[in-house]
């Protein structure tokens, strides 16, 4: 992730040398594991109501430095509806969709979870990976226990994600995405069991590291680069 940020930094447009593409085919291992875990943590967690307070929390800090870094307006939609926000904001979502969608809330109607699910596919869009990463916690989530299933969907998902990009971004970096396929054999090797490491501030070092790591490389370009 932080290979795929300061590439973006130090070599910005879509550049086609080796080079440029094989640090941004690093950062492609980032986005599925996430993805992965931020299902795997819908069953793992305690309270499912503080899981998504804290993704929402850090979407929300981590949004001004990810405008830093991008050079984009603090204020959504000043000129596009693409790429407006940081991914947390897409996890948030996806984790909303999984969350109603395995609800055991009597009170809320099969057509209550559909509207909701729908609601937060498309508040994803704006986001970087945008609906489809929403979509892929989803179906992560809802096929825990068939590892098949789950990355069968994923990759359909990341395909319809890479054409979009294709056509309206660069074709090029559209067919880059499907290089997220690297992280299924990593993730296949999760044996459903925490690590070793027993430090508890873990959880938290992850959840600083999103917004500080953008923080310290939007100051870099701001004061640095002065671009």
């Amino acid at each position: 992730m932080t290979v795929d940020h300061l590439t973006w930094l130090l070599l910005p447009g879509y550049r086609t040398d080796i080079l440029t593409l094989s640090l941004h085919a690093i950062g492609r291992l980032t986005a599925p594991i996430m993805m992965f875990f931020i299902a795997e943590g819908f069953h793992c967690t305690k309270n499912i109501k503080k899981y998504i307070l804290r993704l929402f929390l850090f979407a929300f800090i981590a949004h001004f430095a990810y405008a830093m870094l991008f050079a984009k307006s603090f204020i959504p939609f000043q000129h596009t509806v693409f790429d407006q926000t940081s991914v947390l904001w897409t996890f948030a979502l996806g984790l909303v969709a999984l969350a109603v969608t395995k609800s055991e809330n009597a009170k809320l109607k099969p057509w209550h979870r559909q509207a909701i699910v729908w609601v937060c596919i498309i508040a994803a869009f704006c986001a970087d990976w945008s609906s489809p990463a929403a979509v892929i916690i989803l179906y992560i989530g809802i096929n825990r226990g068939d590892f098949k299933k789950q990355m069968l969907w994923f990759m359909i998902w990341i395909a319809m994600y890479a054409i979009v990009y294709a056509i309206f971004l660069n074709p090029v970096y559209g067919a880059l995405q499907m290089l997220t396929a690297l992280a299924v054999p990593l993730l296949h090797g999760y044996n459903g069991q925490r690590g070793k490491l027993k430090w508890k501030g873990m959880k938290w070092f992850f959840y600083i590291y999103y917004p500080a790591h953008l923080f310290v490389l939007g100051a870099i370009r701001i004061l640095i680069l002065s671009r």
